[in-house]
């Protein structure tokens, strides 16, 4: 076999197609185009699984749109589709579409033969030959799925071996190993790949890891150890069930642990993370490896202070490499170091006193469960502190939100600023929406820039209180600056204005 270190890994990105198969999620052709346009051009992805043949006219649509753009920017041999062992339907719909690679789907298992196809072995792999011909008739490249691949390893490997034996010399580019209900441990990932890479060396074989355990990733590890050449993964983990292994976390290991030559872009990531998590409605896990909002925030004390110190607490995963920056929380383990590190970020310098004033009151919150943002400290200064380091010259004083059945909301504001009251009204497609939209006429009469919103994330308490305090952090882009503000209330949108009105008395200063 080749040496491991001359070996670049191919990775398949399955997002538009396996990834979308996630509860829930489904991508317009807009979206779809977009999230391809990314992930071949910015992510540099080897390949891109877009969707399955004969799903719908919308499918079908995304299919062309993806496939003319393609085409324009040499992208189209990269681009690839599923299709089934169904006579021509599925390669007359990919011919039609646009596209030039099928991945065929065929039967693993000897369970899935029997008892879904009805059929012998022989029939099965005389159906496969047939349809591989006619894609070849088609300009068609071909790639095969050996479909529950992993069962037929664990219960009818002799069906494996015929089947593979059977179709090594058709003209296929790839066969492709999925263990399609995440059933496999690290230890049998290495055996049953080393069987196939070692049974069929001439092969090439890509992995496909659904994480039903949890253990997606440390199988597609075991599965590179033992010799696989093509790793498919999800933007974000998205996929059916438990999802499928995550882009990210397989860049990382590529990366850092196996030391293997890959095409992909890392400091990309979380921008794709990001699109993906917009687009899908599917929010990523905080403690998200390498893609989490905590992924670089040390929380506790004592790690601020050993970073200060001497980084002791870094990693190879810097964030740097991302795209990202570490961060220092703020709550109830938080000490002085932390307190440190986001003044300095602030630009803002207290005297020891006040400084353990400002960390006890952070911790006091903690306690309480109210998150606190860096962007709140300066307000926290100013209510604990007769030196003020804030001035609050924007204020919403008042405002009146309409919101009746068949009606778009309405919103009726009054804002003073420098001491001097504006009012404006507007409607939107939500109270919020009818609010900003109203603010954002009084900036614009004043020639005053606002930022732009990003995120928007709600948080209220389990336990069926309608009068349950509210949090709501919203994160902006501002002159090339993201800060993130905090409200709390009662009520959902008054919590939003919180955070609001705070956003904009912080840029006042910047």
């Amino acid at each position: 076999m080749t040496d491991k270190n001359e070996i670049t890994i191919e990775i398949m990105d399955t997002t538009l197609r396996d990834g979308e198969q996630t509860v829930g999620v489904a991508f317009n052709t807009t979206e779809k185009l977009s999230i391809a346009q990314l992930l071949l051009k910015n992510v540099g992805v080897d390949r891109l699984e877009i969707a399955s043949a004969r799903v719908s006219d919308g499918e079908y649509e995304a299919v062309q749109k993806i496939t003319e753009w393609a085409k324009e920017n040499n992208y189209l041999q990269k681009i690839e589709i599923l299709g089934f062992i169904d006579g021509k339907t599925s390669l007359n719909w990919i011919q039609k579409a646009g596209g030039k690679v099928v991945n065929l789907l065929c039967k693993g298992s000897e369970n899935h033969l029997k008892h879904q196809l009805r059929k012998s072995a022989d029939e099965h792999i005389s159906d496969i030959k047939k349809a591989i011909t006619y894609a070849k008739s088609l300009d068609l490249s071909v790639n095969l799925y050996f479909e529950d691949w992993s069962n037929g390893m664990l219960y009818s490997s002799d069906y494996v071996f015929t089947l593979a034996d059977a179709l090594q010399n058709e003209a296929i580019e790839r066969i492709m190993l999925p263990d399609t209900l995440g059933i496999l441990n690290p230890t049998q990932t290495f055996d049953f790949c080393s069987q196939m890479t070692e049974k069929y060396p001439n092969t090439h074989f890509d992995f496909h890891a659904h994480n039903d355990y949890d253990l997606a990733t440390a199988n597609v590890f075991m599965a590179m150890k033992a010799g696989i050449r093509g790793i498919h993964a999800t933007v974000n983990g998205l996929g059916e069930r438990a999802g499928n292994v995550s882009l990210a976390s397989v860049v990382g290991i590529l990366n850092d642990q196996l030391k293997l030559a890959n095409r992909i872009n890392e400091s990309k990531l979380v921008k794709i993370s990001n699109l993906v998590e917009s687009f899908s409605g599917m929010r990523v896990p905080d403690n998200k490896p390498i893609i989490g909002e905590n992924v670089f925030t040390q929380t506790c004390g004592v790690h601020a202070d050993g970073d200060q110190k001497h980084n002791l607490y870094y990693n190879n995963l810097s964030p740097e490499r991302f795209g990202r920056i570490r961060q220092y929380a703020l709550g109830k383990t938080s000490g002085k170091a932390n307190i440190l590190k986001n003044l300095k970020e602030l630009g803002l310098e207290l005297d020891k006193e006040s400084i353990k004033k400002l960390t006890t009151r952070v911790i006091e919150l903690g306690d309480k469960k109210e998150s606190v943002t860096k962007e709140d400290l300066p307000f926290i200064i100013a209510d604990i502190l007769d030196n003020k380091q804030i001035e609050k010259t924007i204020i919403i004083k008042h405002f009146n939100l309409s919101l009746a059945n068949g009606l778009k909301p309405i919103a009726n504001i009054m804002v003073e600023i420098d001491k001097k009251s504006y009012e404006e009204s507007s409607v939107g497609d939500g109270q919020y929406d009818a609010f900003m939209k109203a603010l954002w006429k009084i900036y614009d009469q004043l020639g005053k820039i606002h930022p732009i919103l990003i995120d928007y994330y709600v948080s209220i308490p389990p336990g069926g209180k309608t009068d349950a305090l509210v949090e709501t952090i919203i994160s902006w882009h501002y002159k090339n600056k993201n800060l993130k503000t905090r409200g709390l209330s009662s009520d959902q949108t008054k919590s939003a204005i919180r955070a609001t009105e705070k956003m904009l008395n912080l840029i006042e200063i910047m």
